[in-house]
């Protein structure tokens, strides 16, 4: 098998080969992934602890969204609280809402320096950050390229997530003109990541029709898989279908792969991303592809300590009878999966949309309300 260094990049020889087998982890599934294929991986998080982690494997990129930076505030809520007192004595003015994205960017800035050393060796293709427009403004474009263009000034290694509503992905082409790189997200179905792709493919080519550069950009289109799986068992618990369980993991692993057939005859220059990651299926099902796979910490460590076989998977079909059954049962999988299925005045009320839309507001009001807490404590409770 070639050997492709992360990033789709060429063989390492030499020097570099022997200085990346003393990574910790390389010898590992995920590890093996990266230095024999042209898929990468991501760290799901914008944790410093997991993405030390995933950087000792090879990993090449970390996210984060609402819910995650809620997650890492979790982690050291003293931390964090001290943080937002702080920064409400060094800005007196500050609303609630300035002190949150204050936190976000701070956490968010702490990942992109570790990530720095990848984003210098892969020319921007790799070793960026993702942050999240405000999951509020969904259906507002203008407001969502506003708020990317301050992300991006943050350091030169951030990609900005844009959700697959019909603004977003107006938003997204708009982004991408400004030279912004573009990390689709709440993206479910074939036609979403289509239009997304083509919203990224216009953007590069008004670019490149102006002389800007568009080499340096790192666009990736994410599907989360697991969600559209999550979906399903909701709607098998609440009406009462009766399908083969056995067909239920494979749903998201479907839409991706027809995706990904897609991408490529179109040529698309965007890399599609997997996410949500729910079993191996995940990952062992796309390795080989020229994609990303973003995943939590504990699942890496669950992959690495497995004996799933490292080897390409992505052109292997899902097995027809499978989209069959879930076809035969799920209308909401047949919009998922067909090209054509899903209009985009009908992104926003797609069920998976809605609810991941919902979540990562909720969380969004959760950081919220913990910045609020930080800065005026409850008179009510006693010190501690």
């Amino acid at each position: 098998m070639t050997q492709v260094a992360p990033g789709g990049a060429a063989p390492a020889t030499g020097d570099e080969a022997a200085t990346a087998h003393t990574l910790p982890l390389a010898d590992s599934p995920l590890g093996r992934t990266i230095s024999t294929t042209a898929t990468d991986i991501w760290n799901d998080s914008c944790a410093i602890d997991e993405l030390e982690y995933a950087i000792s494997f090879g990993a090449v990129g970390a996210t984060a969204n609402p819910t995650i930076v809620t997650d890492v505030w979790k982690k050291e809520p003293a931390h964090w609280r001290e943080r937002v007192q702080a920064l409400a004595r060094e800005r007196p003015t500050a609303t609630e809402v300035d002190l949150a994205w204050a936190i976000v960017e701070e956490m968010s800035l702490h990942g992109a320096k570790l990530l720095e050393p990848a984003f210098a060796a892969h020319a921007g293709r790799q070793g960026r950050l993702s942050m999240q427009t405000d999951p509020t403004l969904h259906r507002v474009a203008d407001r969502m390229v506003a708020q990317a263009i301050s992300f991006v000034a943050l350091a030169p290694n951030i990609i900005v997530k844009f959700p697959a509503t019909s603004a977003g992905i107006a938003a997204m082409e708009e982004a991408t003109y400004r030279g912004i790189s573009v990390n689709t997200t709440v993206c479910f179905s074939v036609a979403q990541a289509l239009a997304a792709g083509e919203a990224i493919e216009k953007g590069l080519s008004r670019r490149e029709a102006e002389g800007l550069d568009v080499a340096s950009m790192g666009p990736v289109v994410t599907v989360m898989m697991g969600r559209v799986e999550d979906w399903l068992r909701v709607q098998t618990e609440r009406d009462g279908i009766v399908a083969d369980p056995a067909a239920l993991p494979w749903s998201g692993v479907a839409v991706f792969k027809r995706a990904y057939g897609i991408f490529r005859e179109r040529g698309y220059r965007a890399r599609l991303l997997g996410a949500a990651i729910r079993h191996h299926l995940h990952w062992s099902e796309l390795i080989g592809g020229d994609v990303v796979i973003t995943m939590p910490s504990n699942w890496q460590k669950r992959f690495n300590a497995s004996d799933i076989e490292v080897r390409p998977r992505i052109d292997d079909p899902v097995d027809p009878a499978t989209v069959a059954e879930l076809s035969a049962h799920f209308p909401d999988f047949v919009r998922a999966y067909e090209p054509d299925a899903l209009t985009r005045a009908e992104f926003d009320t797609f069920p998976p949309t809605t609810r991941t839309i919902r979540a990562f507001i909720a969380s969004y009001h959760e950081l919220l309300h913990a910045v609020t807490d930080a800065m005026i404590p409850n008179p009510d409770l006693r010190a501690s």
